[in-house]
């Protein structure tokens, strides 16, 4: 086998392992509780072949904690562009088989990139949420990583479509993202949207509440306003944000908030 070949069948054996996120026991898990994977639900929402992957290889750059010596390709996200019956959407999908979906500095990175992306070509950004939000080892690069996100959410904002699907957890700064996005589908028992969980709120106020009741799909459909749409099951959380581009124009060129510009070039 020439060093060619070597090169290449190290490529395919890599991009395998990528595929897998976290590994085979934790997708396991994720099936056991009734969810998908960020890469299943990825194939669902997207025309079959149309899926165009960006930064598979990519890792957390962290040094703390022992967090150098685990890596995983991707570090948690799957990102990329596809289409949605013909029509380009750029997309990022949470993956929570590693590290629970928590956000690091390269995650922003790639959802940032995409954002930036959707926004200079003109076509819908999907989110699909599966997060623990911060990755507390990083600390304030976490957040950083946040803020950049948030950041990229209120430029694109009326200049276009911006969705949001909870298929997970959303807790912390996972949460902002989505709440700043057009519309946002949670999926009824498994997705939950809250600042602090109910185990914080135990110690500080007190009180026994549910994540259902604390931030499930029931009460942001219904009281907060926070979720557009309640899903049964995610495969009709995935039918709801397909039929959601309906109500958005085909082209776009700058909303009534004037052409986005992309956070920290000079205008002109």
């Amino acid at each position: 086998m020439s060093i060619q070949q070597e090169n290449i069948a190290k490529l395919v054996e890599r991009r395998a392992a990528a595929k897998l996120g976290g590994g085979q026991k934790r997708i396991d898990a994720q099936h056991q509780k009734g969810k998908m994977t960020a890469r299943e639900r990825l194939s669902l929402l997207l025309d079959e072949g149309s899926f165009e992957e960006f930064d598979m290889f990519v890792q957390h750059r962290c040094t703390n904690f022992g967090m150098e010596k685990q890596h995983f390709d991707g570090d948690g996200v799957v990102t990329g562009m596809g289409t949605i019956g013909g029509r380009l959407v750029y997309v990022a999908a949470q993956d929570f088989t590693v590290s629970g979906g928590s956000l690091s500095k390269t995650m922003s990175e790639k959802i940032c990139k995409v954002l930036d992306l959707a926004s200079r070509n003109g076509a819908p950004f999907i989110c699909l949420n599966d997060s623990g939000g911060a990755r507390i080892q990083e600390g304030v690069d976490s957040l950083a990583g946040y803020g950049e996100i948030f950041e990229r959410n209120i430029l694109a904002s009326g200049v276009v479509p911006q969705i949001s699907g909870i298929f997970g957890p959303c807790a912390g700064g996972a949460v902002y993202s989505p709440a700043l996005t057009d519309f946002t589908v949670m999926v009824k028992n498994t997705s939950y949207m809250f600042l602090t969980g109910p185990a914080v709120v135990k110690s500080v106020l007190g009180e026994e509440v549910s994540q259902e009741e604390l931030g499930g799909a029931s009460v942001h459909a219904s009281k907060s306003g926070v979720a557009h749409f309640a899903a049964e099951n995610e495969e009709d959380g995935i039918r709801t944000i397909k039929a959601s581009l309906i109500y958005s124009p085909e082209q776009y060129g700058g909303g009534s908030k004037g052409t986005y510009k992309r956070p920290g070039k000079p205008s002109g």
